[in-house]
């Protein structure tokens, strides 16, 4: 638990002046669960509950503290911190609690200021820092007691985000748990309709906890969680703007952090509503944004789309009792031509994601503004090989099967226009990711290997580490590479599932990431590197995963390799 007791005077001081006084929430007190009802109490409070998840907000370039108190040696320790509409900075350290401030005490208390300056004067130890938009965690089985300081920054703009802690993590489970395979799967397409369907988490399967499940499209990109979500669905842009000096920061009205309204507030700030910085507290959803709950069904079709358009479609799973979400990984399809069918134009030099139902094929068109020499054509097929063609005003030039990232360079003609066909696989619908250029230094993706397969050693495996290698080229990359357990009946068939190539790091979690490093050689033949990854459990099954990211910023996945740890050793 995370004790937070009023006999603790050292934590008076975070009480904010002039309010009336406040009783610390405990796990142990009938009051709390009233108190987490209700949501006030914790808006002007410093202090993170423990077990209950608070949302709250930063004006740009100003940091916010909370804190709590771990009373007892070895406690588990979770600390969750959600972003929403920004990235965040967050830091979370531990300092020990002044001798008078720890057990009963005995004695007078220290006046408060003195308190506030032992407080202030020390920096504590730094636990875990994170710079970013992802939903971020710090887990510790067993941490030490102390006064926690969890210390808050948006550089960006004015944003909410959610911070959740709890001394009880195995038991508490708030967020709804996702599948062995938590992608979304594009079932059918048609020009106004798609249809999705997904694996069931486990909460709802297994635990038979109340989950629902809520659809998010728009146009734009994938999102990493709910609250990033609800925020973009009521931001208004004019008032997320960041306050300046003056009669400028007076229009703020906190009903867009979630705060309950207040009766007296429109009689005290009455001159809002005819200010012309003045906002309605209700802010309509944006037009291009949508979320949909659907209850407990895994499969859902989406109508109601626009032809020949590419959304993005995002699950979260809801736990209904802690209004709590998980993100599934999202994805992105593009809605069925018209009946005439609709020729992609390529601009020189930047990238296009074409989608392909099964059996079908798609027509791109470029056509050069300025005389060249030589012309390429860079495709990165995200899942099955691809037919491509290529014809220079009508005359067939090239055609070839395309598998992961490939290169083709044509030679060139004053004025040509170029015409490509793309065919899907038998197999599925196909995703890639295609570019043409005049400029044969424009290179988007990453050069690759004939053999993108990664080689674990069987006699260097140890209970705790692995050891792998995997080929390289002439030209200098930067490599990452991800570790995830899997279970041990984790098939050759869930595996290839999770094939898809176009997605990058961005995707993975940070607690997988293993390493990154630079890595290339003039002689292609000794073109291998090889990492031991450690830290890992004996008998314990693993997914590896290496990225290789180009100097555009694309990166190529590696065929993903399956390990398992010796048991005994």
């Amino acid at each position: 638990m995370l004790p937070l007791r009023c006999q603790l005077p050292l934590l008076l001081l975070l009480l904010p002046l002039g309010s009336r006084p406040q009783k610390f929430p405990t796990r142990d007190e009938e009051l709390f669960q009233m108190q987490i009802r209700d949501k006030a109490f914790f808006h002007d409070s410093s202090v993170i509950p423990d077990g209950a998840e608070i949302s709250s907000y930063l004006f740009r370039d100003t940091p916010k503290r909370y804190f709590f108190v771990v009373e007892e040696d070895n406690t588990p320790l979770a600390v969750t911190v959600t972003p929403c509409d920004a990235p965040l900075e967050w830091k979370l350290s531990v300092q020990e609690l002044p001798e008078e401030a720890s057990g009963e005490g005995s004695g007078d208390p220290e006046p408060l200021e003195q308190q506030k300056q032992q407080i202030t004067s020390e920096e504590g130890t730094e636990l875990f820092s994170y710079k970013g938009n992802d939903v971020e965690y710090f887990v510790s089985s067993s941490s030490p007691s102390g006064l926690y300081q969890l210390d808050l920054l948006s550089t960006e703009k004015d944003t909410h985000f959610k911070v959740y802690a709890t001394t009880t993590p195995e038991s508490d489970q708030p967020y709804p748990e996702l599948p062995y395979d938590p992608r979304i799967d594009v079932t059918s397409l048609g020009r106004t309709t798609v249809t999705l369907a997904w694996k069931p988490s486990p909460t709802a399967s297994l635990l038979r906890q109340p989950i629902q499940y809520c659809i998010v499209i728009n146009k734009e990109h994938n999102f990493k969680s709910l609250c990033a979500v609800e925020a973009k669905l009521s931001s208004d842009d004019a008032f997320m703007m960041a306050p300046k000096p003056g009669l400028d920061f007076s229009p703020f009205d906190f009903a867009h952090f979630g705060f309950p309204a207040d009766s007296n507030s429109g009689k005290e700030r009455g001159f809002l509503k005819s200010s012309k910085f003045g906002r309605q507290t209700s802010s309509k959803p944006r037009v291009d944004l949508h979320k949909v709950c659907i209850g407990n069904k895994n499969i859902f079709t989406v109508s109601g789309l626009k032809p020949d358009t590419q959304y993005y479609f995002d699950m979260f799973a809801v736990n209904t009792n802690t209004n709590m979400s998980t993100a599934y990984v999202g994805t992105f399809a593009r809605t069925k031509e018209e009946a005439k069918q609709k020729t992609v134009e390529l601009k020189d030099g930047k990238v296009t994601d074409v989608f392909i139902k099964r059996k079908g094929a798609k027509f791109l068109r470029f056509a050069p503004v300025s005389s060249h020499q030589k012309v390429t054509f860079s495709v990165h097929s995200c899942l099955d090989a691809v037919q491509i063609q290529v014809r220079r005003d009508g005359k067939l030039l090239l055609s070839q099967s395309a598998e992961g990232v490939r290169q083709f360079q044509l030679r060139g003609k004053a004025k040509a226009k170029y015409l490509i066909r793309l065919k899907g696989s038998k197999k599925g619908a196909s995703m890639l990711k295609i570019l043409a250029t005049t400029r044969p230094n424009k290179q988007s993706f990453p050069s690759l290997p004939e053999d993108t397969r990664i080689k674990a050693f069987d006699k260097l495996r140890t209970c705790s580490s692995v050891t792998v290698a995997w080929l390289g080229t002439q030209e200098r990359n930067k490599f990452c590479i991800y570790k995830r357990e899997v279970d041990d009946n984790y098939s050759e068939e869930q595996k290839k599932r999770e094939q898809n190539q176009c997605l990058g790091p961005d995707t993975r979690k940070k607690s997988e990431k293993v390493l990154c490093k630079y890595f290339h050689s003039q002689n292609i033949q000794k073109a291998v590197t090889t990492e031991t990854i450690r830290g890992l459990q004996p008998g314990k099954s693993y997914l590896l995963d290496v990225y290789v990211i180009g100097h555009g910023g694309h990166s190529v996945k590696y065929q993903s390799k399956l390990v398992k740890t010796r048991k005994f050793c």
